[in-house]
């Protein structure tokens, strides 16, 4: 992978002219001004319990019909720049003559001290799987029910996380 690529792999996908104006930005020192004028507080929800709390609250308001979470972290073993930014697992067991299924959802620590629009983004990303598994149109059409602005959301944190990899935190 060349220097030039690795600096905006997050971007991929994303047209030239864009990558191109990030690429700029980051590099006049002006990526960080940027994304403190959008995004200027970091959220509260510290603790595993907290984003529970969180992840509950979305699900109850968009998802009440879906079967219940058993487990939202916050998971450090999560490398967001090699991996993902959350993950979420489905297990099913057979306990006796029923089927029990427990969904989990969790969270790179990266995102604890996050914008808490980045943090919203990534919970309904992930909550979005509890009815769609793959990244298709439903998928897409049922994040934006729960955040109109996921797109904007997602293109903002994919250029967070290209500062975080090239300059450190905010």
């Amino acid at each position: 992978m060349s220097k030039q690529k690795s600096k905006t792999r997050y971007l991929a996908g994303y047209s030239p002219d864009l990558v191109t104006q990030i690429e700029d930005m980051l590099l006049g020192g002006r990526l960080a001004d940027y994304l403190l004028k959008r995004y200027p507080d970091t959220h509260q929800v510290a603790s595993s319990k907290s984003l529970y709390a969180y992840t509950l609250d979305l699900k109850n308001r968009y998802l009440r019909q879906s079967s219940p979470l058993s487990k939202v972290i916050y998971d450090d073993k999560i490398d967001v720049i090699h991996n993902a930014l959350g993950l979420h697992t489905f297990v099913s067991r057979v306990q006796g003559a029923k089927l029990k299924a427990k969904k989990e959802i969790r969270i790179s620590t990266v995102f604890k001290k996050a914008p808490e629009p980045f943090l919203r983004m990534i919970v309904v990303h992930e909550l979005a799987h509890i009815r769609e598994k793959e990244h298709n149109k439903a998928f897409y059409k049922l994040c934006e029910y729960m955040e109109p602005n996921y797109h904007q959301l997602e293109f903002d944190l994919r250029v967070y996380l290209t500062y975080i990899d090239q300059v450190g935190p905010l």
